[in-house]
């Protein structure tokens, strides 16, 4: 599958509650502006500052660029994605993909579905909603499944399978596009359903048996 994917997200601005300690004046001011300056936080190492901001970098929710699915590696720069697809580790995980691709594309399509579904359940339950909006809400946890990994090649193809099967509501929306509710489910109606079609199924196979 490809190996990058890109996402954008709108900025949003917050507004820092007041400081209740009055100002400090004089030497005071000075010595707060050098207390709170980063190379006084790393004890004016450099080195430091620096490796404190590539941990940022690293960590902070990013466009998920340069990112390879099947190692689910974040790669900072270009360079460094064309390193890692040279890497050992990553021909070792492409040599599995090329195994059985149709498997592997599989159980990530069920991973995605999987934690799409209990994120709306948990984040949301039943609230109808955009599935556009929710899908960004989604992404924002950079260890997602991407899309791109699974049998689903857009959105809307995702949301209207879920429709069809039956795991939430979906609604074309004119002026909101498409919109999701989930659907609570009955473990334990689910289960009883499971075990009517299993019954359902083994007694079609034994007549089909007899038959033959």
């Amino acid at each position: 599958p490809p190996h990058t994917h890109t996402h954008t997200h709108a900025r949003t601005r917050t507004n820092r509650p007041a400081s209740s300690s009055p100002p400090p004046r004089g030497d005071a001011l000075a010595r707060a502006r050098a207390a709170a300056s980063p190379a006084a936080a790393m004890g004016k190492d450099p080195m430091g500052l620096k490796k404190l901001a590539n941990r940022a970098k690293a960590k902070g929710l990013q466009r998920l660029r340069w990112y390879c699915q099947m190692c689910e590696k974040q790669c900072r720069d270009e360079n460094g994605f064309q390193c890692h697809l040279r890497s050992e580790s990553h021909q070792r995980q492409m040599a599995i993909f090329g195994e059985n691709p149709e498997k592997v594309i599989e159980e990530y399509s069920a991973r995605f579905e999987r934690t799409f579904l209990e994120h709306l359940a948990t984040a949301h339950r039943t609230t109808r909603m955009s599935a556009n909006k929710f899908y960004n809400e989604f992404i924002a946890d950079k260890e997602h499944v991407h899309m791109n990994a699974t049998k689903w090649s857009t959105l809307t193809e995702f949301v209207q399978y879920l429709g069809r099967a039956g795991k939430c509501v979906v609604e074309d929306d004119p002026t909101e596009g498409w919109m999701i509710t989930y659907i609570e489910r009955d473990s334990s109606m689910i289960a009883r359903k499971d075990q009517r079609a299993e019954k359902r199924k083994r007694a079609e196979e034994d007549a089909a048996a007899r038959d033959a």
